[in-house]
């Protein structure tokens, strides 16, 4: 069972819900500190391991440069992702660079900033050499195919767009050292949001198994491998937090039985998680404008699927907090929902909760990964605030709400100019 705790004491959420515009996003400075050291130790065993923290989960560079501080690198999808990670202070190979569908701006770009390419298709490699010439490390991407089956989440791996077959994998490592690579490393994503340790124990065989392949195949030592992110968090009160410390373990005697014993040690072994790390200590905190009732009982917040993306888009769970309230009997159903005009913008479906009134703070737990960087302007609707929540209490903001004029400031309000198309 997990547990849904604030940050803070009640009185101190009520505070800052009411000094700060809600809605707003509230992160656990301390709590993703603790938690990044904890990840840090489980593998401790693994000389140079690295996390580098998805920034696409939250990509801030207060919460990066606390990440970097943690000893964590950054892995990056997009040019401004790189911009967000050089910001945090973090550079070069303290990069992991993964993109697909990659233009050539942007691979030039992740090798000025030096870095570790992970290339996407076998194609890419001729473009890069191109466009950017071939990096002393180079990492590929590898899809397993039909070799792995991909968790409930990601979808099977035969149908995704990313990666490197495994027909192609050799070859890749062959033509990049002809090209000039001196150094290797391999990736791999095939789980989501997965809280059964099993399954990440079962992708560190298949890259060692393919590290293994690569040695025998083309005598190229990998220097890394990268597990990839997808490990889980419990949304659910009933679900469990994976033991990274029991998947640690086993990954350790796969590692003896594999590597070792085929004379390829040291191979360090990387991930580039992000929900894990961030995601239970993220919170939207708002407030109720309306409780009506229609059909059905609904609760309307402050915050709308503009702040939250993820129960909307995914069906997905997310708890929910009544401040002041969570010794109150569960004994009223709502929908809760936000002000899009998009009816599928609920935060819950038939959710037992307090009797709510208008001005009751509400928290929505979960969502420090995920969360603000899938905000969006539909509606016009403006993004929120983000606030770090630090140990003494205090608050800093680091990303200040959208006002209108962020909003505008695109656009052409005296019309679009003419353009003549040729015939």
């Amino acid at each position: 069972m997990s547990k849904k705790l604030l940050p803070c004491s009640n009185e101190r959420m009520l505070e800052l819900a009411d000094h700060l515009p809600t809605p707003f996003h509230l992160y656990d400075e301390k709590a993703i500190r603790l938690n990044a050291r904890a990840f840090k130790e489980a593998f401790a065993w693994v000389d140079g391991f690295k996390n580098y923290f998805a920034v696409k989960a939250c990509p801030n560079p207060a919460i990066l440069a606390m990440l970097r501080e943690e000893g964590f690198g950054a892995d990056c999808s997009s040019e401004p992702e790189l911009v967000l990670a050089a910001q945090a202070g973090i550079v070069g190979e303290g990069i992991m660079f993964t993109s697909n569908d990659t233009p050539d701006e942007e691979f030039k770009a992740a090798c000025r900033y030096g870095a570790v390419v992970n290339l996407d298709d076998i194609t890419h490699i001729d473009v890069l050499e191109k466009v950017a010439g071939m990096p002393e490390l180079i990492s590929f991407r590898y899809n397993p195919g039909p070799d792995r089956t991909g968790n409930a989440i990601i979808g099977n791996p035969v149908e995704a767009k990313y990666g490197v077959t495994t027909a192609q994998l050799v070859e890749c490592y062959r033509k990049a050292k002809a090209l000039g690579a001196k150094r290797f490393a391999l990736h791999t994503m095939v789980a989501s949001n997965e809280l059964e340790g099993a399954y990440i124990v079962e992708t560190a065989r298949m890259l060692f198994t393919q590290a293994v392949r690569i040695y025998r195949e083309t005598g190229i030592r990998l220097e890394f491998v990268n597990m990839g992110g997808g490990i889980g968090i419990p949304y659910r009160l009933e679900q469990n937090a994976m033991d990274l410390s029991k998947v640690s373990q086993e990954i350790k005697a796969l590692y003896e039985s594999i590597i070792v014993a085929e004379g390829i040690a040291p191979l360090r072994i990387v991930f580039e998680c992000g929900r894990v790390v961030t995601g239970p200590y993220g919170y939207v905190v708002s407030k109720v404008r309306h409780v009506t009732s229609k059909y059905k009982e609904y609760v309307g917040l402050d915050a709308c699927m503009a702040n939250l993306m993820r129960p909307a888009l995914y069906g997905a769970y997310h708890h929910i907090t009544v401040v002041g309230k969570q010794s109150l009997p569960a004994d009223h159903v709502y929908d809760v929902t936000g002000s899009l005009c998009e009816n599928n913008d609920k935060f819950a479906i038939d959710r037992r909760l307090p009797q709510l009134e208008r001005g009751d703070v509400v928290v929505l737990h979960d969502a420090g990964a995920h969360g603000h960087a899938m905000g969006f302007n539909y509606n016009s609707k403006l993004r929120s605030a983000e606030y770090l929540l630090h140990e003494d209490g205090s608050v800093s903001m680091i990303r200040r709400a959208e006002t209108m004029d962020d909003l505008f400031a695109t656009v052409r309000f005296d019309g679009a100019p003419s353009v003549k198309v040729k015939a």
